[in-house]
């Protein structure tokens, strides 16, 4: 209790000290986060001793080494609040500590998040973050906690900026480097002023494990992959480095098929969207593994230049997406989905464009590109001739051009 009466002198002092200097804290996202969490797949079923299994199949099945560094649980960690008001992990599942759990996940060379929300109550009920930020964020730094996830219900008539804001600046004072995830989900449009709050911000409602679907919840729907995709038309403009659109975690390894997986994956990584895997790490098939730790797909995700990729034509179900990468080359994703197969043809002399976003211009009269099947890690000629494939039902063909030299 001494501690706390410590930490809550600190946050008065903090109160005073910081509103009016407060900032987002810059650069801890120059490229789409990547890391792991706990709600897809567990939803409130979560522990310590679960969390630290997750943590050593991340640094132990090659997703640590292919890029993903954030273990984060999701809701139903906290019980309630102490007597001074700070917030108290459950002691049955935790009974470590969140300090502890933070400790282990560092000690794999990965970095930890958690979660709580802007309301009175988290969306599973349990005490969130509302006029308590300074507190919170004041314990998450001595926890050692790196990301954090913010929550929109039981919000009643708050304004989502100024809540925000506020838990941005609590952030900046408590000191320690926390990426901010906003998960808004679109309401209030935070693509107009998340990048000055956060690092990434909610596109959407939540994602459901499906690819082409709706879930009706009573009150809310959850969407599938094609519905979220859609969704996205209209944000690339607002998207960049230190500021990402997210729209939600991944579903791969969840129990679509591969080649649906395959597809979500690869939209994701065209969206330069943050890849937030949300299956089982302990228990992954050979398939689930390959699609999430696929480096050219991931490469194309994490390009430093840091531009979202774009719908450049949309014909019989089938869909031919661009992205602009570092060095001159370009992703060209062609989605089919359909529920059956296409045929495509790509004849490159067809598909000159000029991409305003990035001033970058793709023009095959101009320039030879060399093409590689990022998932059949083939080489496949230049562009000087036009590319014809079969495409399976809801799968992708995922190309990247580099110059012909």
């Amino acid at each position: 209790m001494k501690i706390h009466t410590k930490l809550l002198w600190s946050v008065l002092f903090l109160l005073v000290l910081y509103p009016l200097q407060a900032q987002k804290i810059q650069g801890l996202a120059k490229t789409p986060p990547m890391g792991w969490n706990s709600w897809n797949k567990f939803a409130c079923d979560v522990s310590e001793i679960m969390i630290r299994e997750e943590a050593d199949a991340m640094a132990a099945s090659g997703l640590k080494e292919a890029g993903y560094q954030y273990i984060v649980i999701d809701d139903c960690w906290q019980v309630t609040r102490d007597s001074l008001g700070f917030i108290v992990p459950d002691p049955q599942r935790f009974p470590s500590g969140i300090k502890a759990l933070a400790d282990y996940v560092h000690s794999k060379g990965l970095k930890f998040g958690i979660y709580s929300c802007a309301g009175d109550k988290t969306c599973a009920g349990r005490p969130a973050g509302r006029g308590h930020e300074y507190q919170d964020a004041l314990m998450y730094a001595k926890w050692g906690v790196d990301y954090l996830k913010y929550d929109w219900c039981n919000t009643g008539k708050m304004n989502a900026e100024e809540a925000y804001s506020t838990m941005r600046d609590a952030l900046f004072a408590a000191g320690r480097p926390i990426v901010f995830s906003l998960c808004e989900w679109g309401n209030n449009k935070p693509w107009l002023w998340g990048a000055a709050v956060g690092h990434l911000w909610r596109t959407t409602g939540d994602i459901y494990n499906c690819f082409d679907c709706k879930k009706n919840n009573g009150n809310w729907f959850a969407n599938g992959v094609l519905q979220i995709l859609d969704m996205q038309n209209g944000l690339r403009k607002f998207a960049g480095p230190d500021h990402w659109n997210d729209p939600d975690m991944l579903e791969v390894g969840n129990g679509m098929p591969a080649n649906e997986d395959r597809a979500h994956f690869t939209m994701w990584c065209i969206l330069a969207a943050p890849l937030i895997a949300g299956n089982d790490l302990r228990n992954m098939s050979p398939e689930t593994k390959a699609i999430l730790t696929n480096k050219e797909a991931i490469a194309i995700n994490q390009d430093t230049l840091g531009i979202q990729g774009f719908k450049f034509v949309s014909k019989d179900s089938v869909e031919t997406w661009m992205k602009p990468l570092c060095g001159g080359k370009w992703a060209v994703c062609v989605l089919n989905r359909s529920k059956s197969y296409r045929s495509v043809d790509l004849d490159w002399k067809f598909m000159s464009v000029t991409d305003s976003l990035s001033q970058r211009e793709f023009n095959t009269s101009k320039e030879i590109f060399k093409i590689k099947d990022i998932w059949q890690n083939k080489e496949g000629g230049d562009t000087r001739k036009p590319l014809k494939a079969v495409i399976p039902a809801h799968d992708v063909l995922c190309l990247k051009l580099y110059r012909k030299e």
